[in-house]
């Protein structure tokens, strides 16, 4: 069972998030404006593929959903009541990174990211009962506060992809995987309720059924979107 022990209130813990983040210092953040890019989709649909292929014609700032350092991952594909854990341990390593990508000189680029995993993964998680109401709201809470204190993305890429593709890339997995049909029409039902939220020139939607490892088609449509 994990507990939570709250000693400081609200305002207290933004006050000294928010020290830690713009005051002087080595933690500070030197360029709150920096631009961030996220890539978002189903699973299995080529978000990291696309990242790197981005990074190899341009320097960008880059973090990635690092799946196999996540210390709950396998526990919960063992066992479903580790999805608590697992889920706040990825909002809170997601917004993490958005924290040390908004201090890079180079423009930041993000695989998946904080909203794409409460958002898609954490409602879906809670729509198959692993997460109960209180346990969702909990992560709600913290998605809700973090945002506060983080601004969001400044440009989203949307992926999508046919059923077919994203079915063979699944099955080669060795992780959590949404792999059931009805599973991937949640997670997209979930993903479009937020980005209806966004402003349609904050997006890029891209089918890539049809692209190479290389994206040769998508990465000069994005990268020209980035220069504007």
């Amino acid at each position: 069972m994990i507990s939570f022990h709250i000693v400081i209130c609200k305002q207290e813990i933004s006050n000294l998030i928010f020290s830690h983040l713009y005051a002087p210092g080595p933690c500070a953040i030197r360029n709150p404006m920096n631009k961030l890019i996220i890539i978002v989709g189903p699973s299995g649909v080529g978000k990291t593929t696309l990242a790197r292929a981005l990074c190899q014609k341009q320097g960008f700032a880059m973090a990635y959903e690092q799946h196999s350092e996540r210390p709950f991952q396998t526990l919960f594909k063992q066992d479903p009541k580790y999805a608590l854990a697992n889920q706040l341990d990825y909002l809170m390593v997601r917004a993490e990174q958005e924290y040390i990508l908004r201090q890079s000189d180079k423009p930041a680029l993000m695989d998946g990211g904080l909203d794409l995993d409460f958002f898609g993964f954490t409602r879906l998680f809670h729509l198959h009962g692993w997460l109960s109401d209180e346990e969702f709201n909990l992560c709600q809470r913290f998605h809700t506060f973090t945002r506060k204190l983080l601004p969001p993305p400044d440009l989203i890429i949307a992926l999508s992809a046919s059923a077919k593709t994203i079915s063979e890339r699944l099955s080669a997995r060795n992780r959590i995987n949404i792999a059931s049909s009805e599973d991937a029409e949640s997670l997209s039902r979930f993903t479009n309720e937020w980005l209806e939220s966004i402003s349609e020139d904050q997006i890029i939607r891209l089918d890539i059924s049809q692209e190479g490892m290389d994206y040769a088609h998508s990465v000069p449509i994005i990268l020209d979107k980035i220069k504007s």
